[in-house]
């Protein structure tokens, strides 16, 4: 495609971001999409779930929510808006991504992939609305969320290192208990999704939200169940690290993910005890992701690319012409 029908060629042929750049778009990419899953989380705590009753308009007759809506009407639109907030992050990303050189595809894609990621769980959010918040498709609009944050740190992660063969720095054995670790904690993720699904805070005041009909209890135990099991993966796993002296760095991510762990913990089980207070659910919710991504660094940790490819922009004409003259001048 020619240059001047190519938007994003024609800011790559006037603007090189540096490496720093890119990396910080990615992980602003990471950030929003932490903000997304946490404000999103407010608005169900808040009851504003349908605070905006219809979709994509927050009225029939507005756009906007109406004074009648009150605070509830506000913070559900507002979650809305933040969408094109991640949007605008994301495109940052992309543009910046294609821009710098050499160019790296696989960024790119990465980029592109949290792009329809966000369209599609804008639609999931919608059917939410309309079908009166659905407990199955609230789950689905969070774990959707998830994937988002998933493709996030992956970008991540690949913005922080070269495009050289993945290399491994662990026994295969090793690797294969970092996935089986990741495994769990998706399950972990899931399994609470059910627990807030058949839990007390169905995101609206109205008593006819219908929720998962399972026994709170019973389902919290299993939830708690596999928070042992992942403890004890993590626990596992920095011991099988120390055996084969893996890299520093890859056992520090493991440490990094068990401390989350235990401040989830310690924050699930207050929540469970107090009666799941709102700020203590926020904060369960945020959390989950941290959680997401320590088991995510962990066995990206135990591979290497090497490092990013650094170029020096060429001099131009007129640097070379004062190069010259200053070379004949001595």
């Amino acid at each position: 495609m020619p240059t001047s029908l190519n938007p994003l060629q024609a800011i790559a042929d006037r603007w090189q971001p540096s490496a720093r750049f890119v990396r910080l778009a990615a992980l602003a990419c990471v950030v929003m999409a932490v903000v997304i899953v946490v404000t999103g989380g407010a608005v169900r705590l808040t009851q504003s779930g349908l605070g905006c009753p219809t979709w994509p308009t927050c009225t029939e007759d507005s756009l906007t929510p109406t004074p009648a809506m009150g605070i509830n009407g506000v913070i559900e639109f507002t979650n809305r808006m933040l969408t094109y907030v991640l949007c605008a992050v994301i495109g940052v990303a992309i543009v910046a991504a294609r821009a710098r050189a050499p160019r790296r595809r696989s960024l790119e894609r990465l980029g592109w992939a949290q792009f329809w990621l966000v369209a599609s769980n804008g639609i999931i959010g919608g059917i939410t609305v309309l079908t009166g918040l659905n407990p199955y498709i609230v789950a689905a609009h969070f774990l959707a969320a998830t994937a988002l944050l998933t493709v996030a740190v992956v970008m991540w992660r690949r913005s922080c290192e070269g495009d050289e063969q993945p290399r491994d720095v662990a026994p295969r054995p090793v690797r294969q208990l970092s996935w089986v670790l990741v495994a769990a904690s998706a399950v972990l993720i899931v399994l609470g999704t059910v627990v807030t699904g058949s839990g007390q805070h169905a995101g609206d005041a109205s008593k006819d939200v219908h929720r998962i009909p399972l026994n709170f209890r019973e389902i919290t135990q299993l939830h708690v169940d596999f928070v042992f099991i992942v403890v004890g993966l993590t626990v596992a796993l920095w011991f099988a690290l120390r055996a084969v002296k893996a890299p520093a760095g890859a056992c520090r991510r493991v440490v990094e993910l068990f401390a989350v762990l235990m401040f989830q913990g310690v924050i699930g089980f207050a929540q469970y005890f107090n009666d799941s207070p709102e700020v203590l659910v926020g904060t369960h919710m945020l959390g989950s992701c941290l959680v997401w991504i320590g088991a995510l660094r962990v066995a990206l940790a135990l591979r290497d690319r090497g490092e990013p490819v650094v170029t020096v922009p060429a001099p131009s004409a007129g640097q070379d012409a004062l190069q010259a003259a200053a070379a004949s001048s001595r």
